[in-house]
């Protein structure tokens, strides 16, 4: 470990899960990075909050599935003892992809898939990620984030001015990342079941995570949501959902026929699905009817897909910093000044039915 893992400033972390094959690689991931330390290990739900309070480390990572106590419960007597950044830890199943989902709604910060092989765990596979977020909740702990005192905001502007919006958008287009599943679940629900647009959402997430995270948001919303499907129509009142591991794209063949694509290609993105491969596509078939949502998220995937909507004249909106669990993405479209408006996650839904209502006065 290097010597910087014993600084005031790292970042110390418990590590539960009950395999002790487990613990060990996940050790490993967190020792090989000089400002993260390994403040201890708990093979159980028990262990665990004794040691969190024994402890306090910044951040703990958790199995979603232990016998005995299980992760469900361990996190909720965590965030009722010892509330501090969770990241749950799952399988890439169904299963698990369920159960990873009622642990963000109980307060887990976030999740990272472990992607397991016949006999080993392919660590290398999550170690990036599960660095970048191990960092980015013990800053959300910490109240911080980076570069926050010399960042400035980005102007937004009134939908009154009518040289911001002259025609009501015929379909948004969202794109999110860390913290999204949590977000998008508080947003989701308050739309209604008349709305008048279709929303196109391309949040980042595993194979096998997108059917059950779009199931379980249809559950809890008056508009339909649903993973999508090749050639689906896209139709006002429903929301899609890019699979995971395909791109999303329009193809527009006239005011009221749209469909949507799914394509392999590009393969060389950072992210599959990318947010600013689908925001390309609604700019281009829609152009200034086109509406850019830009949420939470790390990286700065769909600045590319907001600028091609805010050049098209379509309308474009931030979620602020205050609310973002990750202010990244939207960071840096306000950085690039092609952010309309800039709202708190619980207005988004508000600006969005205000945008989609607007018709400029003559």
């Amino acid at each position: 470990m290097s010597a910087n893992a014993t600084n005031r400033g790292s970042i110390r972390v418990l590590i539960v899960d009950d395999s002790a094959f487990m613990r060990t690689a996940l050790s490993r991931v967190i020792a090989s990075d000089p400002d993260l330390e390994v403040a201890g290990t708990a093979c159980n739900g028990s262990e665990a909050l004794s040691k969190v309070a024994a402890l306090d480390p910044d951040v703990v990572t958790l199995d979603v599935e232990m016998p005995g106590l299980g992760g469900i419960e361990t996190l909720r007597g965590i965030m009722s003892q010892y509330p501090r950044p969770v990241i749950m830890v799952s399988s890439v199943t169904e299963k698990d992809a369920e159960l990873t989902f009622n642990a963000l709604a109980a307060g887990a910060f976030d999740y990272v898939p472990k992607q397991l092989s016949s006999s080993s765990l392919e660590i290398l596979h999550i170690r990036a990620d599960l660095i970048a977020k191990v960092r980015a909740a013990a800053l959300s702990r910490r109240g911080l984030s980076a570069g926050s005192a010399s960042r400035k905001r980005a102007q937004s502007t009134s939908l009154e001015n009518p040289d911001v919006l002259l025609l009501a958008p015929a379909i948004v287009a969202i794109g999110i990342s860390t913290g999204g599943p949590k977000a998008l679940q508080e947003i989701l629900p308050l739309f209604p079941r008349d709305l008048g647009v279709p929303i196109l959402i391309v949040q980042h997430m595993p194979e096998g995570f997108t059917a059950p995270f779009a199931q379980r948001l249809n559950s809890l919303c008056a508009v339909a949501v649903r993973e999508a499907n090749q050639k689906d129509p896209i139709a006002p009142g429903v929301v899609y959902i890019a699979p995971a591991g395909i791109h999303m794209t329009v193809e527009r063949y006239s005011e009221t026929r749209a469909f949507i694509h799914l394509d392999t290609q590009p393969e060389n993105c950072l992210h599959i699905p990318s947010v600013d491969i689908m925001m390309k596509s609604v700019a281009q078939a829609y152009r200034s009817l086109a509406m850019g949502v830009i949420m939470t998220g790390m990286g700065s995937d769909g600045a590319e897909g907001m600028r091609a909507i805010y050049r098209q004249g379509g309308f474009t909106l931030g979620q602020d910093e205050a609310s973002c669990t990750v202010y990244g993405m939207p960071r840096v479209c306000a950085e690039l000044g092609i952010l309309n408006r800039v709202a708190p996650l619980s207005q988004i839904p508000a600006q969005i039915l205000q945008a989609t209502q607007y018709r400029r006065r003559a």
